[in-house]
């Protein structure tokens, strides 16, 4: 079966906790309507691939951001960091499949793991990859991609089997050709997602208390400078910007998951200000707390978010 995904619970990294899949058989499928928030900033340790099956969608993978229409695509790999958002409120809608390299892969032991498998997960020149229909080996990856999703949606006989088979070509095909990707990570590049990484760890650790651009640059020993053009470069916002969006997801979160009164989740998130609380969370989320709240406890039916 096909599961919604809107937001991805991380830990205090922002590494994802959702457990796709099982151990038996680890991965899971997703339809996803992108809310006015997007996807955050994430990562893990599995496999994603993606359809844009409606919309436009912006999907940024450390410092490069990418434009998708309907019917093209894009490849995560093992432990980027990534995010998604809609394109001026276009609809945009994901199919989606998150999958552990084992299976495709096997035991690290095995002749398929270390030939195929360990030099695309392991290569730094390929965080990403982005899927064109109009090219051909590319339009039958994203073939491959619905179809491994429809397998996973539809569960006929066998399908563990023939999931694992397309696997394999799925990634066989996108190692022979990821020398086609245009743009590869620079060490700088690749520094500065790092540094990013921990400050984002900094931050989801302290979002409850006062933060400034100072305490982040000097959770990593960095100045304030680069603290922001780190930010900048890898995820086009500033650190105090990030900081709000995350507070505010995790109030997002509070507001869907407790009783707890807004004024309380405003204090738990960091905000010392009601009225600056219901600003942010309007401009960020187009609703005030109250209605985001009320709208989760409507009918899957009429919410906005699954509309």
């Amino acid at each position: 079966m096909a599961l919604s995904f809107c937001a991805p619970q991380t830990d205090e990294s922002g590494k994802e906790l959702t457990n796709h899949g099982t151990t038996l058989f680890p991965i899971a499928c997703y339809h996803d309507d992108l809310l006015p928030e997007g996807v955050p900033w994430h990562w893990h340790d599995e496999l994603e691939a993606v359809v844009i099956t409606q919309g436009k969608a912006v999907v940024a993978a450390g410092s490069q951001k990418y434009t998708l229409e309907t019917g093209n695509g894009f490849f995560i790999n093992a432990n980027v960091l990534h995010g998604a958002w809609d394109i001026e409120a276009s609809g945009c809608r994901l199919h989606s499949i998150v999958f552990h390299p084992r299976l495709a892969g096997g035991n690290p032991d095995s002749i398929i793991w270390q030939k195929y498998v360990q030099p695309l997960i392991s290569d730094k020149n390929l965080p990403f990859f982005c899927f064109n229909r109009e090219i051909d080996w590319q339009k039958k990856s994203l073939q491959t991609i619905e179809h491994v999703w429809n397998l996973c949606v539809s569960e006929p006989d066998g399908y563990e089997l023939d999931v694992r088979s397309e696997l394999s070509k799925f990634l066989y095909q996108l190692g022979i050709h990821r020398s086609s990707q245009p743009a590869q990570p620079s060490e700088k590049e690749l520094r500065d997602n790092f540094r990013v990484k921990l400050m984002l760890e900094f931050i989801h650790n302290h979002y409850q208390v006062e933060l400034n651009a100072e305490m982040i640059a000097q959770s990593i020993s960095v100045s304030p400078s680069e603290c922001l053009r780190c930010f900048h470069n890898t995820i086009g916002t500033t650190p105090i910007q990030y900081v709000k969006q995350y507070r505010i997801q995790k109030a997002a979160e509070l507001l869907a998951s407790t009783n707890q009164k807004i004024q309380d989740i405003c204090l738990e998130c960091g905000f010392q200000e009601n009225s600056y609380f219901a600003k942010s969370f309007r401009e960020i989320m187009g609703c005030t707390p109250s209605e985001y709240r009320n709208n989760k406890n409507l009918p899957k039916s009429q919410a906005n978010c699954n509309q």
